[in-house]
């Protein structure tokens, strides 16, 4: 897994459909100014109706008050814009351990890790793919079968332009990765808010030197 941090405006390849399509197209732009993106748009009848938005910040962290800032910021919009027909629930989370890979650099991240993955066409005579992300590029990415059944092949090749729905699986080495990787995103950003609050005199200078 590499350490880069995805670009603030990369377009999702995974994307909604009806209402949920509707819902993403209000909140995404209200999320990017917030310096966060957004990862999925899901309704579920649970409670009735609730509409989940998964969301994250570019380093992939995500806390609670982060959360909280974005169900202040669509809130008011959802209500005004209604895109839903009847009551339901908002639900403001993070994308998870067992995150959705929804861009290109999702997949550059998480590269070498088990995933599930379904295309939206036949591929090697399948469509439904669970194994470790390989070969990551401009146009696709491989899979790795971690078990392959007699006589199929082990590697599957998957363009972007034909996956469907894509998502980690739940390892002792990608909770690992996972706490690892959000221990340092934090260090970084309490590193550059403790460099934002710096005064002159902080830094060492002595003008009587």
């Amino acid at each position: 897994m590499t350490e880069e941090t995805a670009m603030p405006n990369e377009k999702r390849m995974v994307t909604e459909t009806g209402v949920d399509a509707r819902i993403a197209e209000i909140v995404e732009p209200i999320i990017q100014s917030l310096d966060m993106r957004l990862v999925r748009v899901r309704s579920s009848g649970q409670n009735g109706l609730t509409v989940q938005i998964m969301a994250e910040r570019n380093d992939g962290t995500m806390s609670v008050e982060d959360c909280e800032a974005v169900s202040r910021a669509i809130s008011p919009v959802l209500d005004v814009e209604d895109p839903v027909e009847k009551a339901y629930h908002l639900e403001i989370s993070s994308p998870g351990i067992d995150r959705p890979l929804v861009r290109k650099s999702d997949f550059v991240r998480w590269e070498g890790h088990l995933a599930r993955c379904d295309a939206s066409v036949l591929i090697n005579g399948r469509k439904r793919f669970r194994g470790y992300i390989r070969d990551v590029t401009d146009t696709g990415f491989s899979v790795e079968r971690d078990q392959p059944a007699y006589g199929e092949d082990n590697v599957a090749v998957i363009p972007f332009s034909a996956l469907a729905e894509a998502k980690l699986v739940l390892t002792d080495e990608l909770v690992r990765e996972s706490l690892r990787a959000d221990k340092a995103a934090k260090a970084a950003a309490a590193a550059n808010e403790n460099n934002a609050g710096a005064t002159p005199e902080d830094s060492g200078n002595d003008d009587n030197a």
